[in-house]
């Protein structure tokens, strides 16, 4: 079958990257993920659809044949019946990212998405280049009232084995997921919050005498402040406030974290907005997950598996199309100084179709953009803050 040459050497790659998955479950993951390339949808028709021609079989039969990869094994058919374990696929998907990084750090978004009235998506991506891709996710049902925080450390703890030791993480979250017992987790894990907090909260810096209200350490533009502290007088954790606001915006950005004030920016946090392409690269701006029926959590949970390694791909070769322009264009200056034009999602899926035109299979590497320096911020005293602070 000479028309599948691409999709076997898809097939291999995936199979030599999840090598702990038994060869049928990732034969499927391989071949429901390149499908989901060509048909630009994650839906099981339309993935379908997409490899009938290529692979000369009949639609239903493609279709009962994919939808193995998410069904629950009592409902399939011989004896062995496995499923896939999602939580087995993270380790494979982030070291498939960090391979060959040589600077050890890396920047974690904890969010969530959500579909209609019928899922809470819990996910913890990487972020890279503007984009993001999930490396653990836990799928609940819309409506129960299930404590978010265990499905939040379930997640980190599958990424800290993943990574191993030696690496500098960041943890970023926005003011939803504000919780002392999340930064506490997230700091007994080796790795560094950086929580966005409501402005109704208090801080006191070490050494002064009084908690002032967290809003008054941003509330002008071009505010900027750093300092080891204590956060909320009823429940006092000891941490880092980083606080600033940028003209123009209506709310200034305060950030907790336990790095010192000397060794941590809270621009850093813009980070956390990659996961937000991220998302919408999974739904209306990629591969419209929004349109899915399914109404079980664990059959899309496992379906994530197939969306987080096909964005992962995109974003792979898009990422390297960008880090290695063409030959006759001016050399890049290390970071970006300008907005992207297209998304890595959108580049690297013209340059897959392009090469599977061409009988290629495009592969890609992650090359992250330099680490940001901390911009130094002086300390102030609270006689400082006192003589400068207004109140609203």
């Amino acid at each position: 079958m000479p028309h599948q040459t691409q999709l076997y050497e898809w097939n291999r790659r995936v199979a030599t990257h999840f090598p702990q998955l038994p060869p049928a479950t990732a034969d499927t993951l391989a071949t429901y993920s390149f499908g989901m390339v060509l048909a630009h949808a994650c839906g099981l028709t339309a993935v379908a659809l997409a490899l009938a021609a290529l692979m000369k079989q009949a639609v239903n039969t493609l279709r009962q044949r994919l939808r193995e990869l998410y069904k629950p094994k009592d409902k399939k058919a011989g004896r062995g019946r496995t499923q896939l374990d999602p939580s087995c696929c993270c380790g494979p998907l982030v070291r498939w990212i960090t391979a060959g990084w040589t600077d050890k750090r890396v920047a974690l978004a904890l969010d969530v998405t959500n579909l209609a009235d019928r899922f809470h998506v819990l996910t913890c991506a990487i972020v890279y280049r503007g984009c993001s891709i999930p490396v653990a996710w836990a799928v609940l049902p819309a409506g129960v009232k299930d404590p978010w925080n265990p499905h939040w450390v379930r997640l980190l703890n599958r990424v800290s084995v993943a990574l191993g030791e030696g690496w500098t993480v960041l943890v970023l979250t926005d003011r939803g997921l504000e919780s002392a017992e999340l930064f506490r987790a997230v700091v007994e894990r080796g790795f560094h919050p950086l929580m966005r907090v409501k402005a109704s909260g208090s801080f006191r810096p070490d050494g002064w005498h009084k908690f002032y209200p967290l809003a008054s350490f941003a509330q002008r533009e071009g505010t900027r402040f750093a300092s080891a502290g204590t956060a909320y007088r009823t429940a006092p954790l000891s941490c880092t406030l980083l606080a600033c606001r940028v003209a123009g915006c209506e709310d200034g950005w305060l950030v907790l974290t336990d790095l010192p004030a000397c060794g941590a920016d809270p621009c850093w946090y813009a980070l956390r907005s990659w996961i937000e392409q991220g998302f919408k690269v999974i739904k209306s701006g990629g591969w419209q997950w929004q349109r899915t029926r399914m109404r079980d959590a664990g059959r899309a949970e496992r379906l994530w598996v197939a969306v987080s390694l096909a964005t992962l791909w995109l974003v792979e070769v898009g990422g390297l199309a960008e880090f290695e322009p063409r030959a006759e264009t001016v050399p890049p200056l290390g970071r970006l100084d300008r907005p992207r034009v297209h998304r890595l999602f959108r580049v690297g899926l013209a340059v897959i179709l392009a090469g599977l035109v061409c009988g290629e299979v495009p592969a890609g590497r992650f090359a992250p953009e330099p680490w940001p320096t901390p911009v130094p911020i002086p300390p102030a005293t609270e006689e400082q803050f006192n003589s400068q602070m207004t109140y609203p």
